[in-house]
């Protein structure tokens, strides 16, 4: 069992649960899968379901007592403890992107830990590419279902703010007049659509410097991505620099508006 301390092991153990996850999300990806509504009227698919069973299994089994707040079990009126350190599972972020067979859709497995994500993991399976977090970050190239180790991957970084102006990178479902206003007044000169959690993983591998949202998301979306980004030099907050926590309960895990940055504006 990986040890708490240990970040880079928690966050490769999570990488080990995503990709064996992926393993069905991916069968069903390939196949004539149909989608449902939630009580949320947001869609859900088989995926979704059946990728969070293995995945809640593993981490039990990995790390037996953490608490663990999943999107669908959520959904279905599950409430773990969130008071002290806990685990955030989203086994198919990007459903709409899922649905539409754009291959930008990620599984995200995220340890909260004071309220603020400390290792985590961001697997695209159709892309064959995933991204880790914990004390350091690291990205490559992977199937699902193979193993995945530090010695696989590459280490990444943010890179420094260019000269020439910004790139933001925006929701491809979501992105709104609010948002690019923000991207304006930064002095952003390009942007890039991206789906689900990998607009954090374009920031954390330095192809992009910010990432502008104003509109609603749960912690489930957030976390992995997040813990990415810090691992890689970056830093999410709130629009006007304050800290982006998690342990929303009192919410339901709602996140307000963020901003997800490669360099904070001074930082060394």
């Amino acid at each position: 069992m990986p040890n708490l301390d240990d970040k880079n092991a928690i966050a490769f153990e999570f990488a080990r649960i995503c990709s064996l996850a992926a393993v069905k999300i991916m069968e069903i990806y390939e196949s004539d899968f149909e989608a449902r509504g939630k009580d949320d009227k947001s869609p859900v698919t088989d995926a979704d379901e059946l990728a969070e069973k293995i995945i809640l299994a593993e981490l039990e089994a990995a790390l037996p007592g953490i608490p663990v707040l999943a999107e669908e079990s959520f959904a279905a009126g599950f409430r773990p403890k969130t008071d002290g350190a806990f685990i955030l599972v989203d086994p198919v972020d990007g459903t709409k992107e899922f649905i539409n067979k754009n291959g930008e859709f990620t599984v995200n497995i995220a340890l909260i830990e004071n309220r603020a994500p400390t290792a985590g993991c961001v697997f695209a399976p159709a892309r064959e590419r995933i991204f880790v977090g914990g004390t350091h970050a690291w990205a490559g190239a992977l199937k699902a279902g193979a193993p995945v180790s530090a010695d696989s991957l590459d280490m990444i970084t943010t890179r420094d703010r260019p000269a020439g102006g910004m790139t933001a990178v925006m929701s491809r479902s979501h992105a709104d007049e609010k948002t690019r206003a923000f991207a304006n007044a930064q002095g952003v000169t390009e942007t890039v659509s991206a789906g689900s959690s990998l607009k954090f993983c374009l920031i954390a591998e330095g192809t992009a410097d910010v990432y502008p949202r104003f509109g609603p998301t749960k912690e489930w979306d957030t976390g992995a991505g997040h813990a990415v980004l810090n691992a890689a030099g970056g830093a999410v907050l709130t629009p006007d620099g304050a800290p982006f926590i998690y342990a929303k309960e009192a919410v339901e895990y709602l996140n307000g508006a963020f901003v997800a940055w490669g360099r904070i504006a001074g930082a060394v």
